[in-house]
């Protein structure tokens, strides 16, 4: 049985969430989309900021929330690639390790002479080049000789300008598809993108005819499981291009991010059961590419005006994804995306208001959605939904990951723990041990210390796991200088969970030591 009956998955196209540890490889150290949008004043972004967008790792910058409302991580991208179409894929539940191709010296005589040949029009540019700048150097030419500009960029892509005086719209869409049947194999790219446009020249502008024709993924998405159960997966912008079609019940191509949310608010006021997966390209598309900080808060202060709207409207089993697929910042040296973490944001009257710290791929998205359809799908990914919707599984998970940072060459215990604050935040600690003895410190005050220092002074639970050599074979409870440390900040009802190699035993403190002191 499901545990919600719809989940929107709302993908803010290039919103990242700070470099990933790869990220100089790719030539992107340094990049951080969020923190160049944060300089901008035309960021104001209140609805993000309640659900606890602050409180992501990294993200500090953005504002704290005392309360926040929902359950938040970030995640890495394990896929090897930084653009729409890995990145959705991965969030979808298929990791690719193989790079699609990229062509920065352009496309060979090979695959031109098979596009002439298959088009029967000529060839002009054929390099990386700006989609605005490109119709500017050669929209003239086009329009004289009829050739086809054809262009790509750092990402994986293969697009064709035209304009549409010249080359009517369904002409240009034939086009492409017969392209996407030539480039296979080691020129299989992400993407085929046919980009219209009208004007004169000297003012040619691109038009929201937009049409990409993507490669199919190279595995079993969370789309296609989802349709297989017989369930709805409704989608809106470019996903229908991303995914090839593949998966999908009922499909909205959009013009923009206003489009994207008009429909979702449609979409959110019927009766469906399934998902409803929504791409906001403008982000990407208008300002990121374009450098633009100040254009890209400004529609993100635009997308939290609708959200402000749209929270209402989730009933008891729905569950909101908020998140993005890479990153594209604004304000570095490049035009092109940014290999970057991705922010996750869920929300549901069902959520938790949990910290996830940072997840190890985008499929554990995959993972979580299929689970809260009740549909079976197997993949790479991690499901965060226990944890969303049940504090203590998280809690307990915590605890256990915190065991690995152990430093115990003495006695070969591992011990972690994870305490909750009344804040929603959640520290972990190991145990410390030390040749003199009396050093040592254990994995529960190390938490709460922690979180003192941080500047915490109310706590909720509690969750305590240990074993020897990293391995749960029983019960760990406090010692009893830690359970006095919990008595100067909590009172007798703060609740302690014992890690078991099954679950866990709840007690409170008031169980653990019944004749506390305090001045």
């Amino acid at each position: 049985m499901s545990e919600f009956r719809r989940v929107f998955l709302i993908v803010l196209d290039s919103l990242g969430a700070g470099e990933l540890p790869d990220a100089g490889i790719f030539g992107d150290a340094g990049a951080h989309t969020l923190r160049s949008l944060s300089r901008s004043p035309k960021l104001f972004i209140p609805h993000l900021r309640r659900l606890g967008i602050g409180h992501i790792e990294g993200l500090g910058f953005l504002g704290a929330e005392e309360h926040p409302q929902a359950a938040v991580c970030k995640l890495a991208e394990r896929s090897n690639g930084k653009d729409s179409t890995i990145g959705h894929w991965e969030m979808a539940g298929v990791i690719s390790t193989s790079p699609l191709p990229t062509f920065p010296d352009g496309f060979p005589d090979e695959i031109l002479n098979a596009f002439r040949s298959m088009t029967g029009r000529g060839v002009l540019c054929n390099k990386p080049y700006s989609g605005t700048q490109v119709i500017a150097d050669y929209g003239e030419e086009h329009m004289r000789t009829g050739d086809l500009i054809v262009y790509t960029s750092a990402d994986s892509v293969f697009q064709i300008a035209a304009h549409e005086d010249v080359v009517p719209l369904e002409e240009l869409y034939n086009i492409c598809r017969q392209a996407r049947k030539i480039l296979t194999g080691k020129y299989g790219v992400g993407r085929v993108i046919a980009r219209p446009f009208v004007g004169k020249p000297g003012s040619f502008t691109r038009t929201p005819h937009r049409h990409d024709f993507s490669i199919e993924p190279p595995g079993e998405t969370m789309l296609d499981a989802i349709q297989a159960a017989g369930l709805d997966v409704i989608s809106v912008g470019k996903i229908q291009d991303l995914f090839a079609g593949r998966g999908l019940t009922e499909t909205h191509p959009t013009s923009g991010n206003d489009e994207g949310m008009k429909l979702t608010s449609q979409i959110a006021g019927r009766d469906f059961h399934g998902l409803c997966f929504v791409n906001l390209v403008d982000f990407d598309m208008l300002y990121g590419h374009r450098q633009d900080p100040d254009g890209y808060a400004n529609a993100l202060t635009a997308f939290d005006r609708w959200l402000g709207e749209f929270l209402p409207r989730l009933k008891e089993d729905d569950l909101l994804l908020i998140t993005a697929d890479h990153g594209c910042d604004p304000s570095d040296n490049s035009t092109d995306h940014t290999r970057e973490y991705i922010p996750l944001i869920a929300s549901g009257k069902r959520i938790i208001p949990v910290n996830g710290g940072v997840r190890q791929s985008f499929a554990d998205i995959a993972a979580t959605v299929t689970q809260a359809l009740g549909v079976a799908y197997g993949c790479e990914g991690r499901s965060m939904l226990g944890e969303m919707t049940d504090v203590r599984l998280h809690l307990r998970a915590k605890a256990i990951g915190a065991m690995a940072f152990s430093h115990c060459p003495y006695s070969d215990f591992r011990v972690g723990a994870a305490v909750l604050t009344e804040s929603g935040r959640i520290y972990t600690g190991c145990n410390i041990e030390n040749a003199s003895y009396s050093a040592t410190i254990c994995a529960e005050r190390t938490a709460f210390f922690k979180a003192v220092s941080e500047g915490e002074r109310k706590f909720r639970m509690i969750a305590v796991a240990g074993g020897k050599n990293g391995i749960i074979s029983g019960l760990c409870p406090p010692c009893g200088v830690c359970r006095q440390v919990m008595s100067e900040f909590c009172g007798p009802d703060f609740e302690i969970l014992l890690v078991s190699p099954e679950g866990y035993e709840s007690h409170t403190l008031g169980e653990l030591l019944p004749h506390g002191f305090s001045l």
